[in-house]
């Protein structure tokens, strides 16, 4: 089983980022992190190219994270809310999913054939809301061919206590774990 974790946590130590340690260390199989605000991809500049061509004008790591896509059996969003969305580094790496809707749109083709499973694990505190952030997470899941997505699990409580100590979020997990597994 292959796994891949799209993380928009900006804090290395943050909420998001220890409950994506948490499933990296019960996990089963190999798993592949991005760490949006770690690695070298660019947003989509809407260069028009994935309209006519498979895959992105933009020579950067997403190229590694495409071939990743095509391979692997299950995908995680976890992420941050910051005023009920995903961050801002995450929706620059979604942006470059467009080459997979344009194929589907205007060239008529399956970017990604193989069906995955999808899950999205979210954090965060303040008075916003997590349904704008799961949606959208959920439109980006989509689009690397989640047809089987868990519900949300999320912590929105961390400016009063730390997503680890969520029993909710954590039983979450392991929900989503199973899930993965199965």
């Amino acid at each position: 089983m292959k796994t891949l974790i799209l993380g928009g946590s900006p804090r290395r130590n943050g909420d998001t980022a220890s409950l994506v340690e948490i499933i990296t260390g019960k996990i089963k199989g190999e798993c592949k992190i991005v760490e949006a605000y770690r690695c070298d991809i660019s947003p989509c500049v809407d260069c028009r190219h994935c309209w006519k061509n498979s895959g992105c004008a933009i020579d950067d790591e997403m190229q590694e994270i495409y071939s990743y896509i095509q391979e692997c059996d299950n995908i995680l969003i976890a992420s941050p809310v910051y005023f009920s969305e995903l961050t801002g580094k995450l929706l620059d790496v979604g942006s470059r999913l467009q080459t997979f809707y344009c194929a589907r749109a205007f060239r008529k083709e399956e970017p990604v054939p193989k069906p995955k499973k999808g899950a999205v694990v979210l954090a965060g505190g303040g008075d916003g809301s997590i349904d704008t952030a799961y949606k959208t997470a959920c439109i980006l899941l989509r689009q690397m061919n989640c047809r089987d997505i868990h519900e949300a699990v999320y912590s929105h409580n961390t400016n009063v206590k730390p997503a680890i100590e969520d029993e909710k979020v954590l039983a979450g997990i392991d929900s989503i774990l199973h899930f993965f597994a199965m």
